[in-house]
Order: C-alpha cells, then sequence, then structure tokens
C-alpha cells in the first residue's frame, strides 16, 4: 500500500469531514494502515504535521504499549485450580 498517496487522498477529503468526526476517521485510517503492515515511523512521516493523525497514531502506540504489559504482568500461576 502506497502510504503517501494515502496521505494526499487524506489531505483531500478531510475537509469534507466534520471537525468533530475528523479524530475517529483518523483512528480508523491509522487503524486501516497498521493492518495493512504500514510501519508507524512511515505513517508519521507520510502524514507530516497532521495534528488528527499524529495523536491517532500516538493513541494506536500507546494502547498496543499498554495491551502488550497487561499481558506481560498477568501472572498464569493463578489460571489454574489445582
Amino acid at each position: 500500500m502506497d502510504h503517501n498517496l494515502v496521505s494526499v487522498i487524506w489531505d483531500e477529503i478531510k475537509r469534507y469531514i466534520n471537525t468533530v468526526d475528523r479524530a475517529e476517521a483518523a483512528e480508523n485510517l491509522v487503524g486501516i494502515l497498521i493492518d495493512n503492515d504500514v510501519d508507524a515511523e512511515d505513517i508519521r512521516q507520510s502524514f507530516g504535521g497532521d495534528k488528527d493523525i499524529k495523536a491517532a497514531l500516538s493513541q494506536y502506540l500507546n494502547t498496543d504499549n499498554d495491551d502488550l504489559d497487561d499481558d506481560q504482568d498477568h501472572d498464569d500461576s493463578d489460571d489454574w485450580d489445582h
């Protein structure tokens, strides 16, 4: 997927998205890019200073890191009754 092309498309269509809906649209876009193996750093570079994409990417990365931390902190010994 050409993330640079996606950035150009986002720049063109975001003005048609209500301001209150842009954050959610950006979150969906970031999710689609990540699901299609676009690296977070590539997204950051392609979308430059777009505040909605930047916030969505930050939220995605923080959520992803929180999930990893939760998995690592989980003690499996409590899952089994002997």
